[in-house]
């Protein structure tokens, strides 16, 4: 694969920045857990807030400023704000402002590796990158949720935080040996406009199509992030190192759907792929919900997982075959904040549903929302793709 190198330090600073990621969010939650589930859903929105209401700036940003120099610039901005909740943890109004300006940052880089990945991999081999890069994510994480098990039962939840804000200086300093660049060249447009990914993908039926079938998925499925701590807590009787293994099962399966992700190749097969995944999102979230026993828990979080590491690579394959590279920081900006969109709303409609009934039914409803949204998308996939007749429609765009 063209420059191995390059992706090999971007995936192992992805993966040093989710580490971080992972210990400081388990800390935070199971902090939370205890005060209310309204403080665990304030979490969640502050850190994903910024990445819908950012986007069309961040994606105009990414379009306009060479690439590797904007992530650098903005890492120690994200990891500045996570490291300043450690003094400040008695404070949950000043935890979550906080958590909301490290978003800020996010909102930033999300887009900005996305659009650089195709020209470090090359445009042939970009669905690879993005799995290596996933994959990368996804150890970092497995090693987070057991690390922040440990740092904070040995050391307290503000050693953890000051670590995460460290993973992102060190992310920035392995990009500096980056070589691989994307320089915006301005052709498509003398000046790029922030609405112009948002457009882009309402044009494209299949794009629209995939993008809101994975929207109604990650809605109805992220009810279990709030309901995830209050779960193991309370129906399997677990503790921090309980909640850390089920979160690891997730990502084993993550590193596996990330696998199969890599082989898509085709638009119809990506577009496909995303909503069998969403399918099969619904059937891992409904297991422990059926069966509320470790072993079953896991065992459907290891088949969520896999979903969601396939939604990974697929995701980002499909907006960048279908979309001209001068745009493709503002449409994957403007798709990101769709499933991130979908991510809040339901995570306030959890952070509610918490109040009057249990965990196992938010997980019952959240699987069985995925369910149907998958098996919707599958019908209007087919639909959108076999209206394309020929190729110039499909709006296929390899360079």
């Amino acid at each position: 694969m063209r420059g191995s190198r390059d992706l090999s330090l971007v995936a192992a600073g992805a993966a040093v920045s989710e580490f971080g990621n992972a210990l400081s969010l388990l800390v935070l939650l199971f902090w939370a857990t205890p005060v209310s589930p309204l403080l665990v859903a304030a979490i969640l929105i502050a850190q994903l807030l910024p990445v819908v209401l950012g986007a069309p700036l961040a994606g105009a940003l990414v379009d306009r400023l060479p690439n590797r120099r904007l992530l650098i610039a903005a890492l120690p901005f994200q990891g500045v704000a996570i490291a300043a909740i450690a003094p400040v943890m008695g404070q949950p109004v000043l935890v979550v402002a906080l958590v909301l300006l490290s978003g800020c940052g996010r909102a930033v880089a999300q887009p900005c590796v996305s659009a650089l990945v195709p020209h470090i991999a090359g445009e042939e081999q970009a669905t690879r990158g993005y799995a290596w890069l996933s994959t990368g994510r996804s150890l970092g994480s497995m090693a987070g949720v057991t690390a922040g098990a440990v740092l904070a039962g040995t050391f307290g939840h503000p050693a953890a935080l000051l670590v995460d804000g460290g993973t992102f200086l060190a992310y920035a300093a392995l990009l500096g040996f980056v070589r691989a660049e994307r320089r915006p060249s301005g052709e498509h447009e003398a000046r790029p406009s922030a609405l112009a990914g948002i457009r882009h993908v309402r044009r494209d039926p299949v794009l629209a199509t995939v993008i809101l079938g994975l929207a109604l998925c990650v809605g109805a499925v992220v009810v279990i992030n709030v309901a995830d701590p209050a779960f193991v807590r309370y129906v399997l009787h677990g503790d921090e190192f309980v909640l850390g293994a089920m979160q690891a099962c997730w990502l084993t399966g993550i590193l596996v759907g990330n696998r199969l992700g890599a082989r898509l190749r085709t638009v119809p097969g990506v577009a496909y792929a995303i909503a069998a995944a969403a399918v099969t999102t619904g059937i891992g979230v409904l297991i422990p919900a059926a069966f509320p026993f470790a072993v079953a828990a896991g065992t459907g979080w290891v088949v969520g997982g896999a979903s969601n590491g396939v939604h990974n690579v697929a995701l980002n394959a499909i907006v960048r075959l279908r979309t001209p590279e001068a745009v493709r920081g503002r449409a994957f900006a403007a798709a990101g904040s769709t499933v991130t969109g979908a991510n809040l709303l339901g995570t306030a409609t959890a952070a509610v549903l918490l109040l009057f009934i249990g965990p196992r039914a938010v997980f019952a409803l959240g699987g069985t929302g995925a369910l149907l949204a998958g098996l919707g998308c599958l019908a209007f996939v087919h639909r959108a793709l076999e209206r394309e007749k020929s190729p110039a429609e499909a709006g296929l765009f390899p360079h």
